[in-house]
């Protein structure tokens, strides 16, 4: 009696063991890969599947939605010698189960090392300046690089995204140090192109004020010179109009003289009176 139940209770154990292994439940966005005798067998698709219990393994479980691979940060050496730090996220998803598990050994590091390696060459085709402003243009390069070989391995890169590209803290600070040497020369350069250009204003200035005077003197002389001809036709050959002409600026001259606030003494010549009566006798003659 013992050992009837035991073996019933064997069996059933047996019966139930069998029956939770030869029963699979895959779940939506899965796909599992199935080994009979280390041989691949098929593939499970998601909701109710029955194996042969022994015999068939589950040897994969892959996740078919959407696989987010995260690119480390590595640096990166430019075509100009700069070095600059980059990482990356990339977007993937399994297509083909069987070449996702059979073709390469991990399929995300693969995967990961390839756009490492990838964005090192691409970008080491490019300068400093080119690399920092060319953010869609490594994407697109990235993404065309490494599609073939991601469908070899049952895959789909769905996007590759840059997530950062800057210069490394030794290029930040070289960097800094150009900009402030370039904002001093132009500082520079400014301030000569703005003494040049006063320079030159002030040479034209008195250029022009030199052309001016010269044409004042010359208009001065010519007056003169036209004054001197009408005084000399107006008195003609007679001295006399001119003595009392020259006489009336004398005295002119002296009333201003002695007139000056800083004029202490007037020196008059000696024969004022005697030229002055001579003078006045030739107009009254």
């Amino acid at each position: 009696m013992n050992a009837g139940f035991v073996v019933v209770l064997a069996v059933l154990v047996f019966v139930v063991i069998t029956v939770w292994k030869g029963v699979r439940i895959v779940p939506q966005g899965e796909e599992w890969i199935v080994e009979r005798l280390g041989k691949y067998h098929g593939t499970l698709s998601p909701g109710l599947n029955i194996v042969i219990p022994y015999l068939d393994d589950i040897a994969y479980k892959l996740i078919t939605k959407d696989i987010i691979l995260d690119v480390q940060e590595q640096e990166v050496i430019t075509k100009d010698n700069a070095v600059i730090l980059t990482n990356a996220i990339s977007f993937i998803k399994v297509t083909d189960p069987v070449k996702a598990v059979y073709g390469v050994t991990d399929f995300s590091e693969a995967i990961r090392n390839m756009i490492m390696t990838t964005l090192r060459s691409i970008v080491g085709e490019m300068d400093l300046n080119e690399a920092l402003s060319s953010r869609d243009k490594i994407k697109l390069r990235l993404r065309e690089s490494i599609a073939d070989e991601a469908i070899d391995w049952g895959l789909t890169v769905k996007s590759v995204e840059i997530q950062d590209i800057k210069p490394s803290e030794s290029m930040q600070r070289a960097m800094e140090m150009q900009a402030s040497a370039d904002r001093e020369r132009n500082a520079v350069v400014t301030r000569a192109e703005g003494q040049k250009q006063a320079m030159i204003l002030e040479a034209e200035a008195r250029l022009e004020s030199a052309k001016r005077d010269a044409t004042a003197q010359v208009t001065l002389a010519e007056a003169s010179a036209e004054s001197i001809r009408r005084i000399t036709a107006s008195l003609g050959t007679e001295p006399a109009p001119m003595m009392y002409l020259l006489g009336e600026k004398y005295i002119a001259a002296m009333r201003k003289l002695g007139e000056s606030a800083n004029a202490k003494v007037v020196v008059l010549p000696a024969d004022l009176q005697d030229a002055l009566k001579g003078l006045f006798a030739k107009a009254r003659g």
